[in-house]
């Protein structure tokens, strides 16, 4: 499908404008059909065109001009396990890739922890880019949740659809922004678990319902 291709681009250099991505970090894909669309890997998001971008199945195999991102692994296994998963946003944004490096979960210091799922936001153990072992780490952490982030890398979430993936993209690099502040001046107070408890059943009805 030619428009969602390039509704894929659109979104991937909205990563880099939003401050997501530097570069040629981080990687973005879409469900489709059987499998999904994904950028390919090393290229800049400014020159990519809709040829660029790769199909890939289930099954690990591929179709296009392009080599895929090195993490489709992970991509592939969030599409096989989470069915409402409909696109996923890896990154390596300055606050998140922080945090990350100091293999710290985000605990519940602000409400807006539950739109990711839970009351933290893990953080997955470290294995190396691109292996079937981070993306095994990835689910783990991610088992009942939205997001995580990736020990020593960045961050990984699902949403809907890429402008959804790229919403709580931003949503969770300003929560890890906010926490890393919070940090600074001591510890923060945290919400129990009850309250994170009525949180998550008001962000189950939250937003306009379809």
């Amino acid at each position: 499908m030619p428009e969602l291709r390039a509704e894929l681009i659109a979104a991937a250099r909205r990563m880099a404008a939003s401050g997501l991505n530097r570069g040629t970090a981080g990687n973005l894909s879409v469900r489709e059909r059987d499998g999904f669309l994904i950028t390919p890997t090393g290229m800049d998001y400014e020159t990519l065109t809709p040829a660029d971008v790769v199909f890939m199945r289930l099954d690990g195999s591929h179709d296009g001009r392009r080599k895929p991102s090195s993490e489709w692994r992970f991509h592939r296994d969030l599409y096989a396990a989470r069915p409402e998963a409909g696109a996923v946003l890896h990154a390596h944004s300055p606050f998140a890739a922080s945090l990350a490096c100091l293999r710290r979960e985000i605990p519940p210091f602000h409400y807006m922890i539950a739109r990711f799922g839970g009351d933290t936001v893990r953080c997955a153990g470290y294995a190396t880019f691109g292996t079937q072992e981070l993306s095994d780490a990835a689910l783990a952490a991610m088992a009942g949740r939205s997001a995580c982030l990736l020990a020593n890398h960045g961050m990984l979430l699902h949403g809907r659809d890429l402008k959804h993936a790229l919403d709580l993209g931003v949503e969770l690099e300003a929560l890890c922004e906010q926490y890393w502040r919070a940090c600074q001046l001591g510890e923060p107070a945290l919400l129990d678990a009850e309250e994170m408890r009525r949180v998550l059943e008001k962000f189950a009805g939250y937003g306009q319902q379809a």
